[in-house]
């Protein structure tokens, strides 16, 4: 076990992911911000692409429904802006942080099953345009994240 998880952690390393070392599977990339609701934000300069994590999928079970919002609908950090349905629950989503909305990921219309499949690159659900790029310093790193992940789990 302990050869699987060093191995596991250098092949995390190169993949620039985070693998906790006590039983927190979930993939973390390194390069993205985290709400406490379980969302990422990947900025890139005045633009944000947001989804949920890996972590939040894996504990709702299979998504058969995305609620998208419109284009153009202003989000503010910590509200609701859609939601996503699995077999297991209904969860609304949060916006990590806030802006207006300029593109939804459509292909989850037809396809909602890819934010369980690759909830960080297919399976985004809707890009903004900043309007406080500050407010991201709130947001967790992938450290944080996967420690918070692993100390929410073991409440449960």
């Amino acid at each position: 076990m302990a050869c699987r998880l060093l191995w596991a952690s250098r092949v995390a390393s190169h993949l620039r992911i985070s693998v906790a070392q006590r039983g927190f599977a979930s993939v973390v990339l390194k390069d993205l911000k985290y709400a406490d609701s379980h969302e990422w934000v990947k900025i890139e300069g005045n633009k944000a692409t947001f989804g949920i994590t890996d972590h939040a999928q894996d504990h709702l079970g299979d998504v058969v429904y995305v609620e998208l919002p419109d284009v153009g609908r202003p989000v503010s950090q910590g509200e609701s802006f859609g939601a996503v349905e699995s077999v297991k629950a209904t969860s609304d989503i949060n916006s990590p942080v806030s802006g207006t909305v300029v593109e939804v990921n459509e292909e989850l219309t037809e396809s909602p099953g890819l934010v369980n499949s690759s909830p960080y690159e297919q399976g985004w659900i809707i890009k903004v345009e900043l309007s406080d790029a500050g407010e991201a310093e709130k947001l967790m790193d992938s450290d944080k994240y996967s420690k918070f992940c692993e100390e929410e789990d073991a409440k449960h």
